[in-house]
């Protein structure tokens, strides 16, 4: 078994688990069914396509940089009739940071880290709309599990909110992590995918455990650094 990283990083970032009609929401840290969709479009898949090696991959999220919530209507007009179409209340995240993992079988994750080196179709953050600014690839790790994986990776937050952190020398952050049926309990999302299939999509629930993680703070300032004790006086 082999995990796979991956940075989702961009101005904007909408991961729907229960969006209906004119309102579409955004859970508060990347969806399962998201970044499958994700990496299906890596690969080339359609959304007919057969996705079920995809879905039994256990996926796990780590929050870096929680950005902030942002809401939006838009309005739009039907193309042949120039009709006014319902006005749409959509949420992004903005200026938010995640750092994503995959557990799988390791030939189907080096496969999945190759596409995201070279993908078909360009990967975008829950929406077409929100492109991501950085890599979405970030290494492969062949010796650890999905939590240690997670739990190990340094910080991915952007250099100036790692800096806006300066006194903190350890940060603290969760991961959002896929339960075993033989660990139950947690949370529950619909989020696990079945169809991507326009015409009959699917989502089944599955379980969710929180885990606290620290990781250093590289941007720290050191506690004899003059400019640390002038800004605590």
């Amino acid at each position: 078994m082999s995990v796979l990283l991956m940075q989702l990083a961009g101005p904007l970032q909408s991961w729907g688990a229960s969006s209906r009609f004119s309102r579409r929401s955004t859970e508060a840290a990347p969806t399962k069914s998201g970044v499958i969709g994700l990496l299906a479009a890596a690969l080339g898949r359609q959304r007919t396509d057969d996705l079920a090696d995809l879905a039994a991959l256990r996926f796990g999220v780590r929050t870096d940089q929680r950005g902030a919530l942002l809401r939006d209507f838009q309005t739009a007009h039907h193309f042949v009739t120039g009709d006014a179409q319902p006005i749409s209340e959509r949420y992004y995240l903005a200026d938010a940071v995640f750092v994503a993992g995959v557990e799988g079988d390791t030939g189907l994750i080096e496969s999945l880290h190759a596409a995201l080196r070279s993908p078909v179709f360009l990967p975008y953050l829950g929406r077409r709309s929100c492109p991501p600014t950085r890599p979405v690839e970030l290494r492969v790790d062949h010796e650890r599990t999905l939590e240690q994986a997670l739990r190990d990776l340094p910080w991915q937050a952007a250099r100036w909110y790692q800096r806006r952190r300066r006194h903190d020398q350890q940060i603290d952050l969760e991961i959002l992590v896929e339960a075993t049926p033989a660990e139950g309990g947690g949370d529950s999302l619909r989020d696990q995918p079945l169809s991507f299939d326009p015409l009959h999509r699917r989502y089944a629930l599955r379980g969710v455990r929180r885990i606290p993680a620290r990781v250093p703070n590289p941007a720290a300032l050191p506690a004899h650094d003059p400019t640390f004790l002038l800004e605590d006086a």
